[in-house]
């Protein structure tokens, strides 16, 4: 099998599978049957090997695990398509969930992400974001892992109880932008984003698999409460494509892809994006598909993705468009202007009167070249067009081979630990200078004093007792890490 077969139109249109890894876009209102474009092209590269990653943002896309029910009206679009030996049919399927409850946990490191993407994350601003750069350098120097939200709150502990130390050779950093941070990693923790970070994390060779019949993996990441976050949401798709680009070899042209990647709702990639991050998926775009990786973006409106970037997606899929709005409008003159004109088609007009399940589609053919757009009648999907229920997705989840993998988390030694050891040490070390001070011979009423509350350049008893006191009430609330030992409030510690 070397190519899919989209629908028809005039005649058969096809993807064509060594054109798989050149990109491309679905795009249409709601409701004008994206979602069954974006089955019928996983299910086809599935069917040829190819492993697929998507997101499942409606829940209605988990339906590709189950096989679909035939009625009347599937029968006849088959019919009228002519596809030959369509029968309903599963895929095979493993579900992924960043709150590991509805897939197997899916999780990266604080290190992996790095500053810019957890900037974005936590929507703090650039200064703020610079300091992080600071913080993960200093990690860098210092050799701390950065596993965890524990760890990146006690290494940003860290930097504010050495300010000035660190300032001096690193750069400015100001206590204010380290409480915005903290600040920011509260309300991350408390909408759920902690269970992003932490490890195993995810190796990108179990996205990459195929079945014992050769059918390539369809990786459905549910997303129905991630979307909610639309930063985490995109941050961590565009992390996810970035660990693809710099760790895949080089490959060059090859039959089929290796891996074919759809970034729904791609509008929110881009959505206040600084240029970096533009920058950035540009040169993510245009390279990976020499890695055998195609990217498919979906969205609403074909303008929602910037033309450099437009540019380069050569297969296209562009369902109904209302040109009720001005920007409605808009919409459709880009769309319009972004095909190869078929003289038999006002694209323009042709858009505002697709019914469901129809779709002007442009793929590239022979030597690269895109076909001109056709009116296509869209195939059905051999699998369910709809939800799973509870019980369907467990069975599924049981069948899967990688639950002993990644739905339990492991939890070794990085920056929180090194940093909260060392710092007990330098208390012991204290508290025994303390002790023999206390050992020498009285020197009156002033070496009372002295003993009692300390000098400038030693701390008394007083001080010690309350350090004391805090380990104490430290160790009887378990999980809750200490307030003076890195010299700020921590936080709630969610080990595990």
């Amino acid at each position: 099998m070397n190519q899919i077969l989209i629908g028809k139109g005039e005649q058969p249109v096809q993807l064509l599978a060594r054109y798989g890894n050149r990109h491309g876009l679905i795009a249409g209102a709601t409701g004008t049957g994206k979602t069954i474009s974006l089955m019928v092209l996983a299910e086809g590269f599935s069917r040829m090997g190819v492993p697929v990653f998507m997101a499942d943002v409606k829940g209605d896309v988990a339906g590709l695990a189950m096989a679909g029910t035939p009625n009347e009206k599937i029968q006849q679009r088959v019919k009228e398509i002519g596809i030959d030996g369509y029968a309903s049919e599963a895929n095979p399927v493993l579900f992924w969930d960043v709150f590991g409850k509805n897939g197997h946990r899916v999780r990266t490191t604080i290190s992996e992400i790095g500053p810019n993407l957890l900037g974005r994350i936590l929507e703090i601003n650039d200064t703020q974001t610079g300091m992080l750069e600071i913080a993960f350098k200093l990690a860098d120097d210092q050799g701390l892992l950065l596993l965890d939200l524990d760890d990146l709150r006690a290494l940003l502990a860290f930097v504010a109880e050495n300010r000035k130390e660190i300032s001096t050779q690193y750069g400015l950093v100001s206590s204010q932008s380290v409480a915005a941070v903290q600040r920011a990693l509260l309300t991350l923790q408390r909408e759920g984003g902690e269970d992003l970070f932490g490890e195993p994390a995810l190796e990108l060779n179990d996205l990459m698999r195929t079945d014992l019949n050769g059918r390539g993996i369809i990786n459905i990441l549910v997303a129905d409460q991630l979307i909610l976050r639309p930063r985490l949401y995109s941050s961590f798709l565009l992390w996810l494509l970035s660990e693809l680009f710099e760790n895949l070899p080089e490959v060059g042209d090859l039959e089929k892809p290796k891996l074919v990647f759809f970034f729904d709702e791609a509008h929110l990639l881009f959505d206040d994006a600084p240029p970096m991050m533009r920058q950035r998926v540009e040169q993510v775009v245009r390279i990976i598909r020499s890695k055998g990786v195609g990217v498919y973006f979906c969205s609403q409106f074909p303008d929602d993705v910037p033309n450099e970037i437009l540019g380069q997606l050569g297969n296209r899929i562009q369902h109904a468009l209302r040109a009720y709005t001005p920007r409605d409008q808009k919409a459709v003159k880009t769309a319009a202007e972004t095909f190869v004109a078929n003289p038999k088609l006002n694209v323009a007009e042709v858009i505002s009167q697709l019914g469901v399940g129809e779709a002007l589609v442009s793929t590239l053919q022979e030597k690269g070249v895109p076909m001109p757009v056709e009116r296509t009648l869209i195939c059905p999907p051999r699998c369910r067009m709809g939800a799973v229920t509870p019980e369907e997705r467990l069975a599924v989840r049981s069948r899967s081979p990688l639950g002993n993998k990644y739905d339990s988390s492991v939890n070794r030694e990085s920056a929180y630990e090194i940093l909260k050891r060392r710092t007990l040490e330098r208390e012991t070390a204290e508290a025994e200078s303390d002790q023999a001070q206390k050992e020498k011979p009285s020197e009156g009423q002033g070496g009372v004093n002295e003993w009692l509350w300390g000098t400038k350049r030693r701390q008394g008893m007083v001080e010690t007792m309350a350090k004391q006191a805090a380990r104490t009430v430290g160790s009887q609330i378990g999980r809750q890490i200490l307030r003076g030992v890195l010299g700020v409030i921590l936080g709630e510690s969610r080990r595990r």
